[in-house]
């Protein structure tokens, strides 16, 4: 019997978010945790696979994953190594964010830290590729982790994430490719893959990952939904409108409830078709995981529109 649902593996960080009155919102994200919390929220049974700090921001996310329901046995603890924490300020253009990541303890995560039975014992494993970026030994985890998995006949779920920040795209080039191919489900943006192989028609990019081994594609279109690619074809799902005050972690959301729903035996468009509407619904208030809603509330928002 299938112990979890998803296993996520990266890098949990804690976030203060500016408001409109100037103060500082503190809260938490990192694209593989909001994952794990959004489709734990929407009823799967999820890990989390990180370092954390011995510090108050390490206290803290270990009380939310614990609080979330989050099983914690990868979870490792790095008392020398501090928790990364990342700032998100608003302007015309969106949200943007700020970094003090170096040398946390999550880019210090090794092959050693896994748990082979947590991950085999999973329907998903998710990754993405900030964690590739991180650090070498952060990438040499994740690639460790996919062996597991693939070993075992459990689905790998892999989100570009490009982030010029951490690396050039030359550098993250094959990496995400060499990742893309093994993926089930592969999650992308027309914004990564302009970057990464000058490709922003959401065809194309779909077209490309499928032929390089990727199962399914998703390209994400902001509010015109997503673009959903497998060998069977291509379709559009399209987006819910909403009156939306912060994106931040609105993919990660959108990918939390497709595996979630995926989870539960629907179609990847059925899933896909659900995911869009959590991910709207995540806009709707500030942060990357205290917005991700819960199943009744993406249920009822379908229900309204449908």
């Amino acid at each position: 019997m299938t112990a979890l649902d998803v296993v996520s593996l990266g890098e949990p960080l804690y976030e203060l978010n500016r408001q409109p009155d100037g103060r500082f919102l503190p809260g938490f994200g990192g694209d593989t945790l909001n994952v794990a919390i959004a489709a734990a929220r929407l009823g799967s049974r999820c890990a989390y696979v990180t370092r954390l700090g011995g510090d108050f921001f390490g206290d803290e996310l270990r009380e939310l994953m614990v609080s979330e329901g989050l099983h914690m046995a990868g979870i490792t603890l790095d008392e020398a190594a501090p928790t990364g924490v990342y700032f998100v300020t608003h302007g015309e253009k969106g949200h943007v964010f700020t970094y003090r990541r170096q040398g946390s303890a999550a880019s210090l995560v090794t092959p050693a830290d896994l748990d082979p039975a947590l991950i085999t014992g999973a329907r998903f494993l998710h990754v993405s590729g900030i964690s590739l970026a991180i650090s070498a030994s952060a990438r040499q985890t994740v690639e460790a982790a996919i062996a597991i998995a693939l070993g075992a006949g459990v689905q790998v779920s892999f989100d570009t994430n490009f982030r010029p920040r951490l690396w050039t795209d030359a550098e993250a080039r094959e990496p995400i490719e060499r990742v893309a191919s093994q993926a089930h489900i592969l999650k992308t943006s027309a914004e990564d893959c302009a970057a990464l192989f000058g490709l922003d028609d959401p065809e194309a990019i779909a077209q490309h990952f499928l032929a390089i081994g990727s199962k399914a594609v998703v390209v994400t279109l902001g509010a015109e939904g997503v673009l959903l690619a497998t060998g069977a074809g291509v379709e559009k799902v399209p987006g819910r409108r909403v009156e939306a005050v912060d994106a931040t972690g609105a993919s990660d959301a959108f990918t939390g409830a497709l595996l979630s729903e995926l989870a539960r035996g629907q179609a990847i468009a059925e899933a896909a078709r659900f995911a869009n509407v959590a991910a709207a619904l995540s806009t709707q208030g500030y942060g990357a995981i205290a917005p991700l809603p819960r199943r009744a509330a993406v249920e009822a928002a379908r229900s309204l529109s449908d």
